[in-house]
């Protein structure tokens, strides 16, 4: 019987290796269609992301003015703008994972290069997309509802009434946090090889986590946790306020992933451990 339990114990170890860590320049990625085919999917789910949230932000806004006999009851409530939010990472993550890996933010993007996970130029033309495709997704919310766009805000993050910009950038850094985490979480291939008797659909969580960070952060910045979302809205509605707390939505949701990554990768994950156990083994 101890032999039977040693190995399965030698088979279980060698059922699991971490995948190399990816390239810093990969330049042979550019000659690959699958670069592409992912850079116009993180274009797509981002102008789709974009769309769909910004224009149930405005419809809660417009239901809910009391200039047209509205009252704070009326329409889908923040808890409706949140599953919004959270509903779309999950639909939108499903269909791009396979793709592209599902990233629709900047933030998750650089959590990931940090990680390793991506190489620096698949990072950067990835935020390129993202950021593009969230423009088109703002601009195409206005040509729809050009009068409500105006009137209700455009959907834009900025500093709500009664917090100061500390408040609002811890906001932005530990909503980041909870999503990143979650991402490299459920995406783990360790979790994957160990647990693969248990069915984990990643999507799930990630978009669960956007939904709880919107209950969390909405009444402060109106939740950011993605640069792309907020510099699309941004240049679309373009005000002075606006831009005035927009450096908030880029740099709490990059500190934020870049604290995700390596608490993940190199804390619970032990991967500066492990690269040190392997140097002195190979020498």
């Amino acid at each position: 019987m101890t032999k039977d339990v040693e190995v399965q114990g030698e088979y279980s170890a060698k059922d699991y290796q971490d995948p190399p860590p990816a390239p810093l320049f990969d330049l042979e990625e550019l000659t690959k269609w699958s670069l592409y085919r992912a850079i116009i999917a993180e274009f797509i789910a981002t102008l789709l992301f974009l769309y769909i949230t910004i224009l149930t932000i405005i419809g809660y806004n417009s239901q809910t003015d009391k200039n047209k006999g509205g009252t704070e009851c009326d329409g889908v409530g923040l808890l409706g703008i949140a599953w919004s939010f959270g509903g779309m990472i999950f639909i939108l993550v499903y269909c791009t994972a396979g793709i592209s890996g599902g990233h629709i933010n900047p933030a998750v993007t650089f959590g990931l290069f940090v990680g390793r996970k991506v190489s620096l130029i698949r990072a950067f033309l990835y935020i390129v997309a993202q950021s593009a495709g969230a423009i088109s997704g703002a601009g195409l919310a206005k040509g729809f509802q050009r009068s409500y766009f105006e009137r209700y805000g455009g959907g834009a993050n900025f500093v709500q009434p009664g917090y100061n910009k500390g408040t609002a950038l811890g906001a932005e850094i530990i909503g980041t946090f909870v999503l990143v985490y979650t991402v490299f979480s459920a995406t783990d291939p360790k979790r994957n090889a160990r647990d693969s008797h248990v069915p984990v659909l990643a999507p799930l969580p990630i978009g669960f986590a956007v939904f709880m960070v919107h209950l969390a952060t909405i009444p402060v910045t109106g939740t950011g946790i993605n640069p792309a979302r907020s510099f699309g809205s941004a240049v679309i509605y373009n005000k002075e306020k606006i831009w005035d707390d927009h450096w908030i939505f880029w740099v709490g949701p990059l500190i934020g992933a870049f604290v995700a990554a390596v608490y993940h990768q190199y804390i619970l994950r032990a991967a500066a451990i492990k690269a040190l156990g392997s140097f002195r083994s190979n020498n």
